[in-house]
């Protein structure tokens, strides 16, 4: 470690600054963005009412375990910072470590590109050159705008942190609006009525079919449930962390499940697909007029935003964090005078401009973009879950109080814990089968070229680079990233 990197990094660890309010608005902040002004057409483009309620019951129960998982972790391990790579890394090893930190990262950098797509998008409702937000006026303009954010985040966490706690209540205010005049004004229950099946003919098949199509969206609406977790080397009080994460989830869970079935009531779900994005804009709008999608436009750009700014400052502390436990090469461990990791987050805003630049290409931007994003995290979200069950179970086998205890660790999890671990692996498995082998490929065409960075960072601490297993799941990344590009050529896979 350079005099630079010895200097900087305690002056970041000792500012533990974040209340339970700020934490939790962390939470919010990073789910409460793109998605959920996009609900009302991707929902109705692949479900009716039936399978939306049936989506959000399974959505909201898997990702609630995932958040107790997240919950019990940071009590029980509270040594292990970072959380989604650090357990990883502690339950299966450095390089599975380093595949769910480079995972989670990259999605965090897809997931960003979503946002200025809808940005471009909702300024070609006005000025058409900007199209879908994948033009190349759109890309341009919201590149500049990428860049002031970087330039912004490098001045501190703390003040980007309080800022994304003011902007997450700006935020919330058209969507509050949306749902209490929409239901109010747009209701319309033959409408709503008409909607349970979508327009299609209702049966036990095409139930499941509708619920399996939603999946990659409510993933992707959920992304960010971690993010107290995240930041858990900044909370004032590690119980902080779990009342963020469980408060934070259950309030974005009602808001998200309302925008739907609210939307459902308002419109036909022919309707509803026809919708340009962001599709809540044109529900307010055909309820209250003009106004009404003008305030969710409006909405839409300060929540885009926030959210932005959340998942940058996560994805660069991830990104941090991988280099800092001997994963990642040492140059990312650098920090500026303000604490902030400026070399991790210059690889997250260069990432990101590089799939900015990829959406100008892309049949469908923003759909690709946002069940990319899913995929990738997909696999740390698992190996949580499961690093979670792998510690939980050894206290059951050998006795609440026996044995010896991972350093840091308080005697293993409740049965109560146990059990959540488990429905979460359950969860995680069921939503890699609904995603496809599609974007399961493309995630190894992302992971395979990362291993570059491990192999950099094993040398230069003179550490073996790879043990058996971890040798055949390169050869398995690699097999799966040729795969990949073949199917991009051939037009078997498409983006």
């Amino acid at each position: 470690m350079t005099v630079e990197e010895t200097k900087a990094a305690p002056a970041a660890e000792a500012d533990r600054s974040l209340s339970v309010v700020a934490l939790a608005a962390m939470v919010v902040g990073s789910m409460v963005g793109a998605g959920v002004f996009s609900l009302p057409r991707n929902f109705a483009s692949g479900a009716g009412v039936l399978a939306t309620v049936i989506a959000w019951i399974v959505a909201g129960v898997g990702m609630l375990m995932l958040v107790f998982v997240f919950q019990a972790l940071a009590t029980h391990r509270p040594d292990l910072d970072a959380g989604i790579f650090a357990y990883a890394k502690a339950g299966f090893g450095n390089y599975i470590g380093f595949f769910s930190a480079f995972g989670y990262w990259a999605s965090a950098c897809v997931g960003n590109v979503t946002y200025w797509v809808l940005i471009g998008s909702t300024l070609g409702s006005v000025l058409p050159a900007f199209g879908e937000g994948d033009t190349l006026l759109s890309v341009l303009v919201t590149s500049v705008m990428l860049w002031a954010f970087h330039l912004f985040v490098l001045r501190g966490t703390r003040n980007a942190a309080a800022l994304n706690t003011i902007v997450t209540i700006a935020k919330l205010v058209p969507i509050l609006m949306f749902l209490i005049v929409a239901a109010v004004v747009g209701t319309h229950w033959e409408t709503f009525r008409l909607n349970l099946w979508g327009g299609a003919e209702p049966s036990v098949g095409e139930l499941f079919s509708q619920v399996r199509s939603t999946m990659l969206i409510t993933v992707f609406v959920f992304l960010g449930v971690e993010g107290a977790t995240v930041y858990s080397r900044y909370a004032r009080r590690r119980e902080d962390i779990g009342r963020a994460t469980v408060t934070g989830f259950l309030g974005v869970l009602a808001v998200f499940a309302l925008v739907t079935l609210v939307s459902f009531a308002a419109l036909p779900a022919a309707e509803l697909r026809g919708l340009r994005q962001p599709s809540m804009a044109g529900v307010f709008g055909e309820v209250v007029g003009t106004w009404g999608a003008v305030l969710i436009n409006v909405g839409l750009v300060v929540s885009v935003l926030g959210a932005y700014l959340a998942w940058t400052l996560m994805s660069s502390e991830v990104l941090f964090q991988a280099a800092r436990q001997e994963d990642a090469p040492r140059f990312l461990t650098r920090v500026n005078r303000h604490g902030t990791p400026w070399m991790a987050l210059l690889f997250t805003s260069g990432l990101i401009q590089v799939f900015l630049v990829i959406t100008m290409f892309s049949d469908d931007a923003l759909t690709s973009m946002l069940e990319l994003c899913s995929s990738l995290s997909l696999i740390p979200y698992f190996l949580t879950a499961l690093y979670a069950v792998q510690f939980g179970i050894p206290r059951w086998s050998r006795g609440a109080h026996g044995g010896v205890e991972p350093p840091g660790a308080d005697g293993g999890l409740s049965r109560g814990q146990l059990v959540a671990a488990f429905v979460a692996v359950a969860y995680t498995v069921f939503l890699v089968i609904a995603a496809g082998p599609q974007y399961l490929l493309l995630s190894f065409l992302i992971y395979a070229p990362a291993t570059i960075l491990y192999v950099i960072a094993r040398r230069e601490r003179q550490l073996r680079v790879f043990t058996g297993p971890e040798l055949v799941l390169c050869v398995v990344a690699v097999a799966g990233a040729v795969a990949a590009l073949v199917g991009l050529i051939t037009g078997f896979i498409t983006l």
